[in-house]
């Protein structure tokens, strides 16, 4: 069968643990060349180590442009050029509208969209100097539709990545540089049960009691979502650029 990512150059910024290391593992079992980055060095080696030579990793705190920059540059050096970027490294510490502090505000822009936007700058950059066509896939989340109360900053975040994304779909689409989102739910993975057990005081049954709530009987899965990822980023996703998904059980508008 023929792989999706074939020798394609792949860098997914926040590849080292949860939704993007699942990605990662996705675009190296679909052919690809990965490149993955974190802010500590050793998730990222034992996920090098885990995926073999397709893998490698480079630390770098994206929230810092010289960094996001960066990890573009270096995966540039080794490879020679970025075929395809994703962005999901992302920050969901909890603030709402009266409690968040300009400082929990600022860290959250930083991550989640200022980051991207200069890994976009840089990626971009590169294949737009290659005359090159190339796929950019953003992790946005379905909170930018609004979200919860103790999410302020975070929503303010990813809604402008949201906006963000079909900005630059919409500057680079004659150039053949498809950008597309996804407003990705409530997702099963180690940094959210840190978050629920940190933040809401969940015990060791969380993961139960919420899949019984839910439509589909479960949380969002890791694979499934890098499933959509690799199609995003591959031919096989035909002209489609400038989309913001919904990839969420709830209907957003909908009413019982």
């Amino acid at each position: 069968m023929e792989q999706l990512l074939t020798d394609k150059v792949v860098l997914v910024v926040g590849g080292t643990s949860g939704v993007g290391a699942g990605i990662a593992r996705a675009a190296a079992r679909e052919g690809a060349h990965v490149v993955v980055t974190g802010r500590r060095p050793e998730p990222g080696r034992i996920l090098a180590d885990e995926l073999g030579e397709r893998v490698t990793s480079v630390t770098g705190d994206v929230s810092d442009p010289t960094a996001a920059k960066g990890v573009v540059a270096t995966t540039i050096e080794r490879h020679g050029r970025v075929d395809c970027l994703v962005n999901c490294a992302g920050l969901t510490d909890r603030g709402s509208i009266l409690d968040t502090t300009p400082e929990l505000f600022d860290a959250h822009i930083a991550t989640n969209l200022r980051g991207p936007f200069f890994t976009m700058q840089a990626a971009i950059a590169d294949m737009t100097t290659r005359a090159a066509p190339g796929t950019i896939v953003n992790i946005a989340s379905i909170s930018a539709r609004g979200g919860q109360p103790y999410l302020a900053p975070y929503v303010a975040a990813k809604a402008g990545l949201a906006g963000l994304t079909k900005n630059v779909a919409h500057a680079h689409r004659f150039d053949r540089i498809r950008v597309n989102a996804l407003n990705i739910g409530w997702t099963q993975t180690s940094g959210e049960d840190t978050t629920q057990r940190r933040f809401h005081g969940a015990g060791d049954e969380w993961v139960e009691e919420a899949n019984a709530k839910l439509p589909m009987g479960k949380l969002g899965q890791v694979d499934e979502i890098a499933d959509t990822v690799v199609f995003l980023l591959s031919g096989r996703s035909g002209v489609v650029t400038g989309s913001v998904i919904d990839w969420d059980q709830q209907v957003i508008g909908g009413q019982d």
